[in-house]
C-alpha cells in the first residue's frame, strides 16, 4: 500500500523523497515533519555536520491546502553543506574504510572513485526517511497509535528501566536526555563514555528500543513469509545504515529460557477483553500484532569512520595504506532513535492500510471502528469436529 523512494547524495544539493499510497484527507503541516527532522539532529556525540544543517522538509506535491490528495507526496530537504562542495575539485578517494560501503560499492558497481559509494550510502539519506516517517506517524495518530523510542545502551553502559513499563514516561524522559536515554544515571554514564571515546579518537554503537502503542490486534499475517510483520519490521529496521541486528521484544534473552518462562498467558479482564499477563512476545505472535505494545530493538554498530586510522589497501597503488578521516559522528545512536521510529511507523502505517483499505480517511475511519476486538464474544467458535476434505 505504502511505498517510498529517496534520492540524493550526502554532499549534493538536496535529498528528495516520494511517498506513494497515502490516503486522501490527512492533515499535514510542515511542523509535523520538521519536528522529527530537528530531533534527528540532536544527540550528544554527533559530528560537525549537524552544526551546518538546519533540516526543513519542503512538500512539493500530494498535499494541497494542508491535506493529502491521495496522489504521491513529494518533498525535498536542502543540504546546506552543498555550498562548500558545489565548486570544489573533489580529491580522489582510493582507500576504502572497513565497515563502510566503500569497497563493496566499488566491487558492485565498478566505481573508479570510492566517493560515489560514500555519497549515496551515507546516513545523511536518513533525513529523507525521517520526513517520510513523520507522515506515517501522522496517519497512525489519526487512529490513536503512537510510536516512540529511546536508547537502552551505548558502549557497554545500559539503562535500568522500571517494570511494568510506562512507555509515554520513557519517551518523555528520553527527549530530556542528551543521549536519548530515559534512565538519568545511565544517561550520565553514557555521556561520559562518549566523551572518552572522543578523546580516544574512536566511535561507539548501542541499542535502540522503539515501542508502538495503541495497535489493534491482527495487523500482519501468518499466511505468507513476506506478510509476517516480524520479518517486515526486521527488514525495514536493518535497512538503516549501521544497524546490524533486530529483535522483537527481549528475543535473545528469551532464547535462553524455557517456554513456560517466555510465552504470555492469555487472561480475560473485568471488561471482558482478552489480554496478556506479560508482553515477552514484544506484541507479535505468528507475525501478527497481539494488541499489546509492539517492541522493536535495534543494535547499531559503531560508526565506521574513525579519527584513529585503520589499515586498508590503497586501490590506486595496490599497497597497504591507512584510512582517511571523513567528518562523522562519534556516536550516532541517540540520533538514530528517530530514524528507527520512522521505519517502524512506515511499516505499521502500511499494515494498517492493508488491513483497512480505502482511498480516503473518511472511508477508513468507520472500518477501523469496526475492527474485530479481542473479546470472546467477537470470536464465535463452532466447537464441532470437522475434516479437511481434500481428495486422497
Amino acid at each position: 500500500m505504502l511505498r517510498f523512494l529517496t534520492a540524493g547524495e550526502s554532499h549534493g544539493p538536496l535529498l528528495t523523497a516520494i511517498l506513494e499510497g497515502m490516503p486522501a484527507g490527512l492533515t499535514i503541516a510542515p511542523d509535523d515533519l520538521d519536528r522529527d527532522l530537528a530531533r534527528r539532529q540532536q544527540g550528544y556525540g554527533s559530528g560537525g555536520r549537524m552544526q551546518i544543517e538546519r533540516d526543513h522538509a519542503r512538500i512539493t506535491g500530494g498535499v494541497m491546502a494542508g491535506r493529502t490528495t491521495g496522489g504521491p507526496i513529494s518533498l525535498i530537504i536542502e543540504n546546506r553543506d552543498w555550498k562548500h562542495w558545489a565548486q570544489k575539485d573533489i580529491e580522489p578517494l582510493v582507500t576504502p574504510r572497513p565497515g563502510h560501503a566503500d569497497l563493496t560499492g566499488a566491487l558492485k558497481y565498478g566505481y573508479r572513485d570510492l566517493r560515489l559509494a560514500l555519497e549515496r550510502s551515507s546516513a545523511r539519506e536518513t533525513a529523507a526517511r525521517v520526513a517520510v516517517g513523520a507522515i506515517g506517524k501522522r496517519l497512525l495518530a489519526e487512529f490513536g497509535i503512537t510510536v516512540g523510542g529511546y536508547v537502552t545502551a551505548i558502549g557497554g553502559e545500559s539503562a535500568h528501566l522500571p517494570e511494568p513499563p510506562d512507555y509515554p514516561a520513557r519517551f518523555a524522559a528520553a527527549e530530556a536526555s542528551p543521549v536519548r536515554c530515559p534512565d538519568p544515571d545511565a544517561s550520565a554514564r553514557i555521556e561520559a563514555a562518549i566523551r572518552q571515546v572522543k578523546i580516544d579518537r574512536d566511535t561507539l554503537g548501542g541499542i535502540i528500543e522503539v515501542a508502538a502503542l495503541g495497535l489493534p490486534p491482527g495487523l500482519g499475517s501468518h499466511v505468507h513469509y513476506d506478510r509476517r510483520l516480524t520479518g517486515r519490521l526486521a527488514a525495514a529496521v536493518c535497512s538503516v545504515q549501521s544497524i546490524k541486528g533486530v529483535e522483537i521484544g527481549p528475543a535473545f534473552e528469551n532464547a535462553a529460557k524455557r517456554g513456560t518462562q517466555v510465552h504470555d498467558a492469555i487472561l480475560r479482564d473485568d471488561a471482558g477483553r482478552l489480554v496478556r499477563a506479560t508482553n515477552r512476545a514484544g506484541g507479535l505472535e505468528g507475525g501478527m500484532t497481539t494488541g499489546e505494545p509492539l517492541i522493536v530493538r535495534a543494535a547499531m554498530k559503531p560508526i565506521s569512520t574513525t579519527l584513529t586510522p585503520l589499515s586498508t589497501i590503497n586501490l590506486a597503488t595496490g599497497e597497504p595504506d591507512q584510512t582517511v578521516y571523513e567528518r562523522s559522528d562519534f556516536c550516532a545512536t541517540p540520533r538514530a532513535v528517530v530514524v528507527i521510529e520512522a521505519m517502524v511507523a512506515l511499516v505499521l502505517a502500511d499494515e494498517l492500510l492493508r488491513k483497512l483499505g480505502g482511498d480516503s480517511l473518511d472511508e477508513i475511519r468507520p472500518r477501523f471502528a469496526a475492527l474485530r476486538q479481542a473479546r470472546v464474544e467477537a470470536l464465535p467458535m463452532d466447537n464441532v469436529a470437522w475434516r479437511f476434505g481434500y481428495d486422497d
